[in-house]
């Protein structure tokens, strides 16, 4: 065990130098880093995911690296790591969840779960990468569905009333994702008084969070006017 440790602690480092990248997939390495992550002692699995984070800049190894059954075993790792693993595990399936196909075998796997968990958990310090990984999803049908089944609006609201200028952003980029599709959603979100929160967003926000705070506020107007002809 101590020697595999080694072995993918070396592949890690040599892998951050980008005309390695190539090489390392070449040998036929990345199912062999899988594995180490799904059955290794708990340092090696944590630099096997940051390995696989590493190799995963590069597009056409996303592919691949999804293909070999990587995500079930992060979506592990981001549950039972290390904080340091949590992390690792967050950044290498935020990286593969980019390419369209692994969206869908994240949210097979039960992604939503674990990241709405972390969302709500204010003090573990895996907030930002929880809400960037949903945004991503949310662009996904089935992440969409799959985190409309999570309750979200109310951590959702809070973090576009009080998250940091990013988290906002992205807390504004899933709800609005939520918002198109599903009118019990919206419907909650003003209950929940997003109107005011969104409003600040979309004076203050980030460029991305105006656009999809006003975007979000278009809706919400459309209820009240559906609400004014109906009466």
């Amino acid at each position: 065990p101590r020697t595999q440790e080694h072995a993918v602690t070396a592949l890690l480092n040599l892998s951050i130098n980008e005309s390695n990248k190539g090489t390392i997939v070449n040998a036929g390495a990345i199912p062999d880093i899988v594995d180490v992550l799904k059955n290794g002692s708990m340092e090696a699995r944590e630099n096997a995911a940051a390995t696989l984070f590493s190799l995963s800049v590069i597009d056409e190894n996303k592919v691949a690296i999804g293909a070999a059954g990587a995500i079930p075993a992060l979506i592990t790792l981001l549950c039972e790591g290390t904080p340091r693993g949590k992390k690792d595990a967050a950044t290498a399936i935020f990286n593969l969840s980019i390419y369209q196909g692994n969206k869908a075998r994240a949210v097979k796997a039960g992604i939503v779960t674990p990241l709405m968990r972390l969302l709500k958990d204010a003090g573990g310090g895996m907030v930002d990468e929880a809400l960037a990984i949903l945004a991503i999803l949310a662009s996904h049908p089935e992440g969409k569905t799959a985190i409309g089944q999570a309750e979200p609006i109310p951590v959702l609201v809070e973090v576009i009333r009080t998250g940091s200028p990013r988290n906002r952003e992205n807390s504004a980029a899933v709800l609005w994702s939520l918002c198109t599709v599903d009118f019990e959603q919206l419907k909650l979100s003003k209950e929940l008084g997003a109107e005011e929160a969104l409003k600040e967003l979309s004076e203050n926000g980030t460029d991305r969070a105006k656009r999809k705070a006003g975007n979000i506020l278009e809706l919400l107007n459309q209820i009240e006017v559906g609400a004014t002809v109906n009466t």
